[in-house]
């Protein structure tokens, strides 16, 4: 059976009647009875004869009926149609879907209604009605403690239409804030599903609500830094105390190979949490988490974007996650003066993937010599906002971070680079191009550092740069 059953399509001879007696929903051929009739046994499904249950059936799962369940996917299919949206809007659907949701057990139905609410969401004018129903926004929020994967990716879908429409983000973010459960929720799904379209999508409401909101972000932040002191100490155990940085590397290795979209929003995730300093102490303090982070991190650099034999134009793809991986590891990097467990031993590396990406990033900038396209000022604004914006943020987010590095480096380390090849003349000139002249000061430094190993190769390096002539002396 079909997940969304196509929706009904009536008989010539209904359709005639029906027509004759205005019963079609909007300008569609959508019966209005026929989904006066399916939204009746929905509220015969949730009446108070029908949720009756005694002590020994209490704790059952509802079984949907295979026909009452066909109906009520007809509607969900068809609730992508504004008209009938609306139409649904009117006969106050979403209070019937509210009191299934309230009262039924049975997954399925629960799934399916909040789909239907979600598809409705869709449209601005159903939004903001929707939104601003307290009770209604209490009850779906509620879903998000649901045992059951599709209901709550029905539920994450949802909640992320609503934080992407800014007239009632705001609202959604501070009910969000008001239910401290949601954490440990969400938290829970990142840590322990499997369900890789549900990670992303729970994945992107994180992402979408610490966008919106850095106090929600820093609570939530704060939230695992130390048991709810009304919690009993026998309870400790059992109550397990999540901490949001090792939930989101969780889910993003479990998402990491199926789905590089939902990588893309982890790795922002991450970004966003280095923002605030709050967000940095919860990486780097504690040695296990800071460990798991960089190794994650290192090794997506090192041996999975933008590698040696991958075609330049890959950066298209590449360019935002790397940008936000980047953005990470240079914050941490930067962090590891003020802890002294942090050993980064990885420099060259990370300045062979540096330097590749920029690279890369100048092929990916270079514009065909003989266009044909206009060239007028408003089409080239189009194209530096549409093509360029998110490489150019990439280079800079890389320069930054290899300056931290170079700084850092040792003759030892610099002799051992000339050696293996991560210090070549060409990766050297792509590095001190990028560098300068904003970070003049660090190449000149890096050049006195070279002047000490290589004179002969550091000599022949600023024939190229004559303006750091000067640097060694």
């Amino acid at each position: 059976m079909d997940r969304n059953p196509s929706p009904p399509t009536p008989s010539r001879e209904d359709e005639d009647t029906e027509v004759a007696g205005g019963d079609c929903i909007g300008s569609t051929v959508y019966s209005k009875h026929w989904l006066f009739g399916v939204l009746s046994g929905l509220i015969q499904i949730v009446t108070p004869e029908n949720t009756k249950s005694n002590s020994d059936d209490e704790e059952q799962v509802m079984e949907l009926d295979e026909e009452m369940e066909n109906e009520i996917c007809k509607v969900w299919d068809m609730s992508m149609d504004q008209d009938v949206a609306l139409f649904l809007q009117e006969f106050n659907a979403p209070d019937i879907f509210m009191g299934v949701l309230a009262k039924s057990k049975c997954p399925r139905l629960r799934e399916i209604c909040v789909g239907i609410l979600g598809n409705m969401a869709c449209f601005q004018e159903i939004c903001v009605s929707l939104s601003n129903d307290k009770n209604l926004g209490q009850v779906l929020l509620h879903c998000l403690y649901d045992s059951d994967p599709p209901t709550l990716l029905e539920t994450s879908r949802l909640l992320l239409t609503c934080l992407s429409q800014t007239e009632v983000a705001s609202v959604w973010v501070e009910r969000t804030r008001e239910y401290p459960a949601i954490y440990d929720s969400i938290c829970f799904i990142m840590s322990s599903s499997t369900n890789v379209d549900l990670l992303v999508k729970v994945g992107e409401v994180v992402d979408k609500l610490f966008d919106l909101d850095e106090k929600l972000m820093l609570e939530w932040i704060r939230n695992g830094a130390a048991p709810p002191l009304d919690q009993p100490k026998e309870d400790s155990e059992e109550q397990p105390v999540f901490k949001i940085v090792p939930c989101v590397l969780e889910a993003a290795k479990q998402v990491r190979s199926e789905n590089p979209e939902g990588l893309d929003v982890y790795m922002h995730i991450l970004q966003l949490l280095t923002t605030v300093d709050d967000g940095i102490q919860a990486i780097v303090q504690c040695p296990d988490t800071w460990k798991d982070t960089w190794n994650l991190l290192f090794d997506l650099v090192c041996h999975e974007f933008c590698q040696s034999d991958d075609p330049p134009i890959i950066l298209q793809e590449q360019k935002t996650v790397l940008a936000s991986v980047f953005s990470v590891l240079s914050a941490m990097y930067a962090s590891q003066a003020e802890q002294e467990y942090l050993k980064v031993e990885k420099d060259l590396p990370l300045i062979d993937s540096l330097i590749r990406v920029l690279e890369n990033v100048e092929h990916c900038q270079k514009k065909p010599e003989n266009s044909t396209e206009s060239n007028t000022e408003e089409t080239q604004k189009s194209d530096l906002t549409q093509e360029d914006f998110h490489l150019k943020i990439l280079k800079d987010i890389s320069c930054e971070f290899l300056s931290n590095i170079l700084q850092a480096l040792t003759k030892e380390t610099v002799a051992q680079g000339l050696k293996e090849g991560q210090l070549s003349k060409q990766k050297c000139s792509c590095a001190f191009q990028n560098l300068l002249p904003f970070y003049n000061p660090v190449v000149e430094d890096f050049i006195k550092i070279l002047h000490e190993v290589d004179k002969a190769f550091a000599d022949d390096l600023e024939e190229s740069f004559p303006s750091l002539k000067d640097a060694a002396y």
